[in-house]
Formats: structure tokens, C-alpha cells, sequence
């Protein structure tokens, strides 16, 4: 109990502080709409559930102590961030807030959902950061007198938990956000900014 009670300002802290999915969120909600950016955030969640699987397995210490397979992940994820920046930053394609209020079938009938999930997806599953929250934080957290798997499972629920809340919030305040800057330049502008700050992502996770 007294582990769960230290993990959890820890894993809050890992969530909230913004990187490659808070702007990969803005950037399909601005674009899309919220429902988008909802479709998003189950992407996110099921990257981090293919890496709960992954460390149950064991696999996760395989792959951090290869540096073939490391690496290869690293620059994978890199590469996709920077290739995502780059397509918001030329895109000039944004559905206006009456677009979305109008047909709430658009979105679904031009793939806007399957993308935004499939992106975060991806970019979860590429995150060799990923690999080291669960081989270097979360056994700070486990009792090795008990059984590990089962603390794994319940530490990696609340890390999932916690970001679908958080992000969850991050749609709405966009949303409203986008909304209130009923503009398509203003719109344009921001998204393009989440695209940069991808790149930026990219380009830091490759080093």
C-alpha cells in the first residue's frame, strides 16, 4: 500500500509533464475535432498496453539491454514523430467547428478516427522511453517478496488510468479552445505549432 501511494504523485508527474502524445492530441483534436483526439487517447492507451504485455513477458529487459533492438526502436519512433510533425506542419487541412457541429459522420466516413488512433498507436508502440519507465521506475515500486507480475499489472493500470483521465481533459480543454477560436487561421496556426514541437520531439528522441 505504501508503494501505491508513492507511485501514484510519480506516475501523475510522468502523465501531466507535455511530450510527443500531448501534442500529437492537440494536433488531431485540432484537426479533427474531439472526437478525434478521443480516438487518440485509445490509441495511447493501447501502445501502453502492448508494453504492459511486453514487460510481463520479460521482453522489455531483453530489448533494453540489446542495442540493436534498442536502437532500432529509438529511431523508429524518432523518424515517425518527426514524419507526423512535418505532415501537420504542411497540411492545410482543418474541419471548421461548423463542419463538425453540421455531420458528425464526416470525420468517421474520411478515416479522420482510424488515423488518430493508428498515429498515437504507432508512436506509443515506438517509444523506447516506454521500455525504461518499466525496467528502471515501476520495479522501484514492487516487492520482490511478492508476486511480480500481478504488482506490474496494477502499477501499468494506474499509469493507463491516470493518462486516459489526464488526456481525456486535454480533448475537452482543446476542444473548447478551438471553439472559442472559431478561426481556421487561428486553427491552422496551432496546428502547425503542435507539428513543430512533433519535430522537435522527433529529433530529441533520436539523439
Amino acid at each position: 500500500m505504501d508503494n501505491l501511494l508513492a507511485y501514484i504523485p510519480v506516475a501523475t508527474l510522468m502523465v501531466v509533464i507535455p511530450g510527443a502524445d500531448t501534442m500529437l492530441l492537440m494536433k488531431n483534436t485540432l484537426s479533427y475535432g474531439p472526437k478525434a483526439g478521443r480516438f487518440t487517447v485509445l490509441g495511447m492507451l493501447s501502445g501502453l498496453s502492448f508494453w504492459t504485455g511486453i514487460a510481463i513477458l520479460g521482453l522489455s529487459v531483453v530489448i533494453a539491454k540489446s542495442v540493436v533492438l534498442f536502437t532500432t526502436i529509438k529511431y523508429l519512433g524518432a523518424a515517425y514523430l518527426i514524419y507526423l510533425g512535418i505532415k501537420s506542419l504542411i497540411t492545410k487541412q482543418t474541419l471548421a467547428v461548423d463542419q463538425m457541429e453540421s455531420s458528425a459522420d464526416v470525420p468517421i466516413d474520411r478515416g479522420y478516427h482510424k488515423k488518430s488512433f493508428m498515429q498515437a498507436m504507432l508512436s506509443n508502440v515506438l517509444n523506447p522511453k516506454t521500455v525504461i519507465v518499466y525496467i528502471t521506475i515501476m520495479p522501484q515500486f514492487i516487492n520482490l517478496n511478492g508476486h511480480v507480475n500481478q504488482q506490474l499489472i496494477i502499477l501499468a493500470s494506474i499509469l493507463t488510468g491516470l493518462a486516459a483521465a489526464w488526456f481525456l481533459i486535454l480533448v475537452y480543454v482543446v476542444d473548447y479552445a478551438k471553439k472559442w477560436l472559431n478561426d481556421k487561421k487561428h486553427q491552422q496556426m496551432f496546428q502547425r505549432v503542435a507539428g513543430l514541437l512533433l519535430v522537435g520531439f522527433g529529433i530529441k528522441t533520436g539523439i
